[in-house]
């Protein structure tokens, strides 16, 4: 599978790998295709990560509940000590609940859940009741900010320890390249040419809940005092010409570049290494798997003070945070980034804050 989630499973197995015996049952299907909002939930990229067949089960049917028990008991016979479920949507709850009580009632297990959200983004009817369902399973629970630590006090009432613990740098995309090389892989690979410019990126899957419009109408403030160029590099999750038309209306054609697709592995670090800072103008957050990559690059954002962001970045130091949903303000801090130089600065603070999110301290979190 493709995505943060199945990054971060990877990363952990490789770190947790290097002292204990891990496994990862994996799913063989996530979603079914109907509901499954991008092109394909298959990662198509080269692998990063080089696990052997037999530690990686293709295993988990996320609508089948035969499959469920099947593996459940296949998991009760690994004997392990510890089962990790990462947890972050409801949709997962049936399967997960399914997994974890036969586990517990069949093995000597514990149960962590690894909970990325415990409330989502995008709620719908029932998400509290399946959260519920899931959660009652868990032993013990690791989060990833303090919001979520906050959330998962109306599911854990019976007061089951709680970690709440740093998200480590996403650091598998490759090292860190000259500016001017990746610009120039981008000109060529991407017929956009950023080379001699003032770039900023807004990365990831576009979903309503993370604010691109703002950062659009941002750019039309920015523009009237300097040129600076945005890059858009994501899947659209949503309808993409709404955001095309706020770009052509808005007289911004030359100046804000999408991307509109998910980028395979090997071609992240090239939006990362080529731009100045990223821009995260989010409605509403838990916690950023792609602040973290920037953090690996050394990266300054901008962001809004929502859920975990505010925890992350440092406010002068590694960027700057402003309210949500305020075009003016997204566009005072890029001006800002851009007027008082700050990229040398922030970047070097960046590199020495990050040393707080390596994997080994993570994952020993994990086994204390």
């Amino acid at each position: 599978m493709r995505g943060g989630m199945a990054h971060f499973n990877e990363l952990m197995y490789k770190y947790l790998s290097k002292s204990h015996d891990v496994k990862i049952y994996s799913f063989k299907r996530q979603y079914p295709d109907f509901l499954f909002p991008g092109k394909t939930q298959f990662e198509e990229g080269k692998p990063l990560t080089d696990i052997p067949k037999d530690r990686n089960i293709i295993s988990i049917d996320s609508i089948n509940p035969f499959n469920w028990i099947k593996f459940g008991f296949k998991i009760a016979k690994e004997n392990a000590d510890l089962v990790i479920i990462k947890y972050w949507i409801p949709f997962f709850a049936p399967v997960f609940f399914t997994l974890a009580w036969i586990i517990r009632k069949f093995s000597k297990a514990k149960v962590l859940f690894q909970a990325d959200n415990v409330i989502p983004h995008e709620k719908r009817p029932g998400d509290s009741f399946l959260t519920k369902l899931a959660l009652s399973q868990g032993d013990k629970f690791q989060v990833l900010s303090k919001s979520v630590a906050e959330d998962l006090k109306q599911f854990n009432k019976k007061n089951k320890p709680v970690i709440h613990s740093q998200h480590p740098v996403y650091n598998l995309f490759g090292d860190k390249i000259e500016k001017k090389e990746a610009r120039e892989f981008i000109k060529k690979e991407f017929n956009i040419d950023i080379v001699n410019e003032k770039v900023i990126l807004f990365f990831g899957y576009i979903r309503k809940y993370k604010g691109l419009n703002y950062l659009i109408d941002a750019m039309k403030d920015v523009v009237k005092q300097m040129d600076v160029k945005l890059l858009v590099v994501g899947e659209f999750y949503e309808e993409e010409n709404k955001y095309k038309e706020q770009i052509k209306n808005n007289d911004l054609e030359k100046n804000i570049f999408v991307v509109s697709e998910f980028m395979p592995n090997e071609k992240v670090r090239y939006f990362f290494s080529a731009s100045d800072c990223l821009v995260l103008p989010y409605n509403s957050a838990t916690q950023s798997g792609i602040t973290q990559i920037a953090y690996f690059y050394d990266k300054p954002v901008i962001a809004t003070k929502v859920g975990g962001l505010a925890e992350v970045i440092l406010n002068e130091k590694t960027g700057y945070l402003i309210e949500p949903k305020n075009s003016s303000q997204l566009a005072e801090a890029i001006l800002k980034f851009y007027k008082e130089n700050k990229e040398e600065e922030f970047s070097k603070n960046v590199s020495e804050e990050k040393k707080k999110y390596m994997w080994e301290r993570f994952v020993q979190e994990i086994v204390n």
